[in-house]
């Protein structure tokens, strides 16, 4: 078999094309494109069937695990494929640990080192309060919590993501980690009431329990393995919200700004929520679409999206 590379603008990849063996798989194909132009190592790689000039339709991407005579029409001894460089590419797995990492090392430093206030100008004695240390317990648990989940728990439908943004990540954790950890360990920080923190720590803790749950649940979708697709995710919060792992990851927030009470962790709040609000509409949406009870397929159940009873 005969595979002709070109780019989007129709140039040829590999002059002459690349003969493969007619059980060759997309694997393969990568494998060999890899051999021929080293830098473009399987994951930069996406491969798409073509479309017709103008089309709206979305080009069908490749399925590394399948055989090329898939994507062929008939007994086709040829087949014309588009390539794009996804650029140089990170594991999903390095990509969460760089950005959890930041946080969680971040938030201690404003609490053990009070030089950080008596530099910027803070001369008075500093009292640390019960909240600001149980909010630094709270901080450290989940951040490690992320990490932990990352390495044990979270299964992937792509094996990687692009360099560029291990940098916007990292720049959004670390940079809320540390304007969070400023001011609720500020030495002219004022508490909340012994009861309201209470409520908002026990709240949040409760949500953080519920969110590994999630965790748990949606990684039984996937295949040990990695696999691709979408099914329709079942139990316990999932019965009644879409984006149940966002909306724990939502209130917990909500419950560590309960019990601080800052400026800064409401802010945080509500671009969170923002981001993950979108995500989770546009999952719902994919969802419903895929699960619409025709050809065989179950109809998707009405929920919530993301924020019950709002959303």
């Amino acid at each position: 078999m005969k595979v002709t590379l070109v780019s989007r603008s129709g140039r040829e990849i590999v002059k002459g094309g690349i003969q493969l063996s007619d059980c060759a798989t997309v694997a393969d194909l990568q494998t060999e494109i890899h051999r021929r132009k080293w830098k473009k190592y399987p994951s930069r790689q996406r491969l798409t069937l073509p479309v017709q000039p103008g089309s709206k339709e979305r080009p069908v991407v490749l399925n590394y695990k399948k055989s090329l005579k898939e994507y062929t029409d008939g007994n086709s001894e040829t087949l014309t494929l588009v390539f794009k460089d996804l650029g140089p590419q990170v594991s999903y797995r390095t990509l969460f640990f760089c950005e959890y990492l930041g946080p969680l090392l971040l938030y201690p430093v404003f609490y053990y080192f009070s030089v950080i206030y008596e530099y910027l100008g803070y001369k008075g004695e500093r009292v640390i309060h019960p909240v600001q240390t149980y909010a630094l317990y709270y901080w450290c648990f989940h951040y490690a919590k992320r990490i932990l989940e990352t390495f044990f728990v979270h299964r992937f439908s792509h094996a990687t993501s692009p360099l560029s943004n291990v940098f916007r990540n990292c720049a959004y954790y670390w940079t809320f980690g540390s304007y969070i950890a400023y001011y609720v360990n500020h030495p002219l920080y004022t508490p909340v009431s012994d009861l309201q923190m209470k409520i908002g720590f026990g709240f949040g803790i409760l949500c953080q329990v519920s969110n590994f749950y999630c965790h748990i649940i949606l990684r039984n979708l996937r295949k040990p393995e990695g696999s691709g697709g979408y099914q329709i995710p079942r139990g316990f919060l999932f019965n009644i919200v879409t984006c149940a792992n966002y909306t724990t990851e939502i209130y917990q927030w909500l419950g560590f700004n309960i019990a601080t009470q800052t400026v800064a962790g409401y802010v945080f709040l509500v671009v969170a929520t923002f981001i993950m609000t979108n995500w989770a509409i546009a999952k719902h949406r994919r969802l419903k679409k895929l699960f619409d009870g025709k050809e065989g397929q179950p109809r998707y159940p009405r929920r919530w999206i993301i924020l019950p009873p709002f959303l």
